[in-house]
């Protein structure tokens, strides 16, 4: 007897369905499965008849052959545990549902016949809502999860005993609902805010303005100037997440096992710090079995490099391709994934390796060469792919003292989001949301600038040498201070201060 129960598979952040077909045919016992398995599946044979022997049902004992298809795809993961073995059982006669197709089974078997939570479920409820399905069947740890997903029903089970109920129609489980729109707003607070910053007014003007077009930054400063404090609040001035872009980072996450049991849904702006000591692969994604990496988990929030020379040559140049094209795709020899990489780069350095280059109150004690050698770390064109240079002096005393409070991010992020809507009422049309991912023919339409204000760009690209990208990059911002000043044309004065965020291409030795 040939059974199909309907599981399902991630590819990227994306769900797709897998049919696993169960037949039980006479010969010797035997449980062999095929449709390009991996580890994980192969092994969950054994899996599979402990938990139901001892779910107290009988297991086979004669041929199981388990196809999942389609066949030319590589299986991965434990997910497959639950479908398959409804599938063994269904196959025995001692499961006799017409409702078997009318749901997508997810879920890991314990040894008991306990189900439990996987990763990716999020994506596979999405799939079944596409594919006009019931609803999901799910471990109780997921079902939070999938219940973001509304049309359809979620049906938490704890033991493989209660699917057989359920499909048997013996047992009724209410679906799982969540009120999705209380779970949002629950989740949009920040442990900081941008009033508790002192001084740096010339640094939070910079974060600003990158805030508002989403134009990449690098801090240079000393040691305790406050870069990294600067960094951490860059989130809270960001425009707030819509439930789309929540539920698009909540997938990210739920693909690579990291989502919160009790936060199911995202609802800030990520915020990512990995260590200089990351691998390429850890930051753009991949491994043998490829999953999301972190500028993937910064998708629509920050991703913060500090001590950017100390990461490795190769990890810095991976990032090049994804600050351009908003994804990185990931392709083996028989997978190809592609995750979503629309992050917004927030990096910090010191101008030497003692870190006080430059720095009024205390000496440097690096040489020329030294210097020189610590800064050609990071290349010319992943520089010319950051928008704006900001120095990062330290701080005053008497800003330390100060007790007047800065202005708030809510107050920020009000200029903020004005700024956004004239970027969104010009960008009626196409991908384009924001100043930064301005294409070549949008710069052109909309960053026209006059006269005086070419003499300008002029002569910092003869005085600095600045590259074409580097000069289209003045343009983007300076279109963002004219938004910012709610300037319909760029004024002479939005040059020269977008020009002054390239200053460290002079300042560099």
């Amino acid at each position: 007897m040939i059974v199909k129960v309907i599981s399902a598979a991630v590819v990227g952040i994306e769900s797709y369905p897998v049919d696993v077909e169960v037949d039980i045919s006479q010969g010797l016992p035997q449980f062999s499965t095929v449709g390009l398995p991996d580890v994980a599946v192969r092994e969950s044979k054994d899996r599979i008849k402990a938990a139901i022997k001892n779910s107290g049902y009988s297991f086979p004992g004669t041929h199981v052959t388990v196809n999942l298809a389609p066949a030319d795809v590589k299986k991965e993961g434990t997910g497959f545990d639950l479908p398959i073995a409804v599938g063994i059982l269904t196959a025995e006669g001692m499961i006799k549902s017409n409702d078997l197709l009318n749901y997508i089974l997810i879920g890991e078997l314990s040894l008991d016949g306990a189900v439990k939570g996987v990763q990716g479920v999020l994506s596979a409820a999405f799939k079944a809502k596409e594919m006009g399905i019931r609803g999901i069947i799910v471990a109780r740890e997921n079902a939070s999860e999938a219940a973001m997903v509304e049309a359809i029903d979620v049906i938490p089970v704890d033991t493989l005993p209660h699917v057989v109920e359920f499909l048997r129609g013996a047992l009724a489980i209410q679906p799982f609902h969540s009120d999705i729109a209380d779970l949002f707003k629950k989740s949009l607070d920040y442990p900081f805010d941008f009033n508790e910053i002192s001084g740096q007014e010339q640094a939070k003007r910079a974060l600003e303005i990158a805030a508002a077009g989403r134009h990449n930054i690098i801090m240079i400063g000393p040691p305790g100037s406050g870069k990294t404090m600067l960094a951490q609040r860059l989130a809270t001035i960001l425009p707030g997440l819509s439930f789309e872009e929540a539920i698009e980072t909540t997938k990210i996450y739920s693909v690579a096992g990291m989502l919160d049991k009790n936060e199911v849904i995202i609802g800030t702006r990520p915020f990512r710090a990995p260590h200089h000591t990351i691998s390429d692969v850890g930051l753009v994604g991949g491994g043998q079995s490829p999953k999301p990496g972190e500028i993937s988990l910064a998708h629509h929030g920050v991703l913060f490099l500090d001590e950017l020379p100390e990461f490795r040559k190769n990890v810095l140049e991976a990032l090049r391709q994804p600050m351009e094209n908003g994804h990185i795709t990931i392709t083996r020899s028989n997978y190809k994934a592609t995750y979503p990489a629309g992050f917004m780069l927030v990096a910090a350095m010191n101008p030497c390796p003692c870190g006080y280059y430059g720095d009024s109150r205390r000496a440097c004690r690096c040489s020329a060469q030294q210097i020189r050698q610590y800064q050609s770390r990071i290349s010319g064109p992943l520089m010319d792919r950051i928008d704006i240079h900001i120095e990062v002096p330290s701080v005053q005393y008497r800003d330390l003292t100060k007790k007047a409070a800065g202005e708030s991010s809510a107050s920020v992020k009000d200029r903020i989001n004005k700024a956004i809507v004239r970027q969104q009422n010009r960008f009626t049309q196409g991908k384009t949301v924001v100043n930064a991912r301005m294409s070549e023919r949008q710069i052109k339409q909309y960053c026209k600038i006059d006269e005086e204000s070419q003499k300008l760009l002029e002569m910092a690209v003869d005085k600095l040498g600045l590259s074409a990208r580097a000069y289209t990059r003045i343009l983007k911002v300076a279109r963002t201070i004219a938004d910012i000043e709610d300037e319909d044309h760029i004024q002479p004065s939005h040059c020269a201060e977008a020009i002054q965020y390239r200053n460290l291409d002079r300042k560099m030795i």
